[in-house]
Formats: structure tokens, sequence, C-alpha cells
């Protein structure tokens, strides 16, 4: 390894270690790899910097945020969480997959977790108390169901991902992250079963009058999904401008038509949005700036080739990355971990037949199981500050729904039609 790679990796951990914010520690060492180096001028990491996040992509990603809070201030995860209790209302415990299926329908349609957890969280969480499923396990279950909203599209993480590969389609991620999400979904309510089930709670008669009065609420609300992917899969606009008209949905809907969204609302809004969407595009320049570097020192190049030749086989080498992307994941934001992490990673499946859209979702699928675990594990802290609880209570409750997620990431690794089914089906 060269010396500006080692370098930048020292001084990275020991930021870390110090307790620098993660985008600030990236920058810091990148800037002192190539201070201590001297092998390019110092200004270049500024460029580099600038260069990451000049991209059209990239500006879904502050309409997509601000679609999310708009969402998350006004009544829509309350409509969809209506819908998601008539239609599990036969279950025995059905109020627990009621959480998974509203953050799983809220996920699609903001493509936030910390939204999910946020929204679901706030009127889920007392609800499930009452019931007796206890504080932490109410918790604990909606910030692992609220990870699903990285699959199931619209994401901002497949955007990231697709300028970190250069040439993706943004569609066919969209589409190409449905069924793994799903799977994520499904095995979580398997895990809730067997916690519920000890309970013994009571299930209440199907009623297709309550279905469809909930479908009727919720419909306006579900169309965002039909407008976002049907208008990208349709040709008729691009990821980006789908991401405006989603801003311009949602916006219409809280505002006009369910009217929970005031004009004096818009301020906070607004400002919470710019605020997400400077940490995220500074994280972006940033990690741009630190893969810029590995790239011209030729670590992925190395790396790469030490894991093929320490590994004994094909599935041996696909075990090992996704055990390296789950450790990273653990003290790691996603954005910065695909945007580093892909260079490395992305050569070595592909010399393995796996497709970058294929391998894009393994990512996003290891990733989202960080968002529930500390030390960074941003759902999780926004679990625990919704319900005013502890994260080492709810860390015990999160540890079968972890389980849950590995079962489902495994699945998603060695079974690729899962993921490429759809793309394929629709020509993307």
């Amino acid at each position: 390894m060269s010396a500006a790679f080692l370098i930048l990796c020292a001084a990275f951990f020991a930021l870390l270690f110090m307790g620098t914010p993660i985008a600030a520690a990236i920058a810091l060492s990148s800037a002192t790899a190539v201070f201590a180096t001297g092998r390019e001028p110092f200004e270049t990491v500024a460029t580099a910097m600038a260069q990451g996040v000049d991209g059209f992509a990239l500006l879904a990603i502050p309409f997509f945020v601000l679609s999310g809070m708009i969402m998350g201030r006004g009544g829509m995860a309350l409509r969809l969480m209506e819908l998601a209790a008539a239609l599990m209302s036969p279950f025995r415990g059905g109020l627990a997959y009621v959480n998974t299926l509203t953050c799983m329908l809220f996920g699609s349609i903001s493509g936030s977790s910390a939204a999910a957890v946020s929204a679901v969280g706030a009127f889920m969480i007392p609800q499930m108390e009452k019931k007796n499923y206890g504080k932490n396990f109410s918790v604990a279950l909606t910030v692992a169901s609220s990870t699903t909203g990285m699959l199931i599209p619209p994401s901002n993480t497949m955007i990231v991902y697709s300028v970190a590969v250069g040439g993706v389609s943004i569609g066919s991620l969209f589409l190409a992250g449905v069924i793994p999400g799903i799977l994520v979904g499904l095995t979580i309510i398997g895990a809730s079963y067997f916690y519920v089930r000890k309970m013994n709670p009571e299930a209440s008669s199907f009623e297709f009058k309550r279905v469809a009065t909930a479908f009727r609420r919720a419909f306006l609300s579900l169309m965002l999904i039909a407008v976002v992917i049907g208008g990208i899969l349709g040709g008729i606009f691009t990821a980006t401008e789908a991401a405006a008209i989603s801003v311009a949905y949602a916006f219409c809907l809280e505002m006009f038509v369910y009217r929970e969204l005031k004009f004096k609302d818009l301020g906070e809004v607004f400002a919470k949005s710019a605020a997400t969407t400077a940490v995220i595009m500074f994280i972006v320049g940033a990690s741009s700036a630190m893969s810029w570097i590995m790239t011209i020192t030729n670590a992925p190049q190395q790396i790469a080739e030490g894991l093929m030749a320490f590994a004994q086989s094909d599935i041996a080498l696909l075990l090992i990355i996704n055990l390296i992307l789950l450790i990273v994941g653990t003290f790691m934001d996603m954005t910065p971990a695909i945007l580093i992490f892909t260079p490395i990673f992305l050569p070595i499946a592909r010399a393995l037949g796996l497709s970058d859209i294929h391998f894009g979702i393994i990512m996003i699928a290891n990733l989202s199981i960080g968002l529930c675990t500390p030390p960074v594990g941003t759902c999780l802290f926004v679990g625990c500050g919704v319900g005013n609880t502890d994260i080492g209570s709810v860390s015990k409750k999160l540890l079968p729904f972890l389980a849950a997620m590995v079962i489902a990431l495994l699945i998603i690794t060695f079974v690729p039609e899962l993921s490429l089914a759809l793309p394929r089906i629709c020509g993307m």
C-alpha cells in the first residue's frame, strides 16, 4: 500500500476515535493524506469535493428530502397506518405487523428511514404500549422496519450508488429494490410473530368495508408511488424530475386536499430539509475526495487482489464482502460508505459475475442494517428519542430483527433474480 493510503486510513480512524463527525473525519483525513505526501497540490482536495457534488442526478436528493419532510409533517403516515391496520386485523398480534407494513408503505413514498421512524413511531409506539407490547420492543420493531425504505423506491441511497458507479440507471435500481425490500419486511414480520404469539393477543374479523374505507383515504398517498415509478419507467421524466414532482404532489396533497400542512409550517420544513441536504452533500463531497485519493493510489485494486487471493471460493468471497460491509455500517453512515467502498468491492463483484444493479442492492441491504446498530445507527437514535427510552434496552430487543435482516441479506446475495427480475421484465 502507498504512503498516502496508509496516512489516509490512520488519520481517518484516529479522527473517528476522537469523536469527530464522520463528514469532517473524511474531509480532514483526505486533506491530511494529500498534504503529508505532497504528491498532488493541496487544493485538489477542494476540487475533488466540488466535482463530487456536481452531478445532475444528485439534484434528486434535496427534492426527495423535502418531499419526505412534507409527508412526515402532514397526515399521510396516519392514513397508511389505517390501511395497514385494516389489512392486518384478522391476525393475532396484528399491531406489530401494522407497524412494519406502515413503515414499508411510508418508506416507499418518502424514501427516508429516519422520517419513517419519526412519523410512524410517533403514533405506533404509544399504541403498541397501550396494548402491552412493551415500549422497547415497539421501538426496536419500528427501527428495524424503517430500513425497508432504503430498498423500496424511491431511495436517496440508490441515487448515491448510481453516482458512485456512473452509468447505472436509477430507474433500474428503483425496480430492483422492490422485491428485496418486501423480503426484508416479511422477515421482520416473521421475527415479530415469535414474540407476539407468546402474548396470545386477540384478533378481529376481516371487514371489507373497513379496508375499502381505509384504502379510499390512503389512495392519493399511495398514488405518489405510481406517479414517481410509473413516470420514470414510462420515460415521461427522469429520476431527478420525478423527485421534483414528488415535492409538488406531496405539497398539494397535504396543503390543499388533506389540509394538515399549514403555511406557517413551511419555514420549519424548508429549514430542516436544507440542513439535511447540506449534511448529505458535504458527506458526498468529502467521500468523493477520499475515493479520488484511493483511486490514484490504486488502493481498490490492491484490496480486491488481496481479497480474491485470500478467499478460496466465490461464496466465501461474497460472505467476506458482506461481513466487511456489516462492520462498516456500524460506524459509518450509508452515503459515505457507498461512495468509499463501491470502488473497492464493485470490481470484485463484477469478477464474480454479479451485475452492478444486483451488487448495489446487496450493498444497500447490508448498510441498512447499520442504521439499527450503535454507535452510528441513525434510526436507532431517532427511535429511542421518539420512544423516550435508552439505546441499551432497545438494542437487546433488536437482536431477533437483526438476525432476520441478515437472513434476508443472504437470500438477496445468493438469489440474484430477486433483484433482477423486475428490471428485466420492464426491459431496463
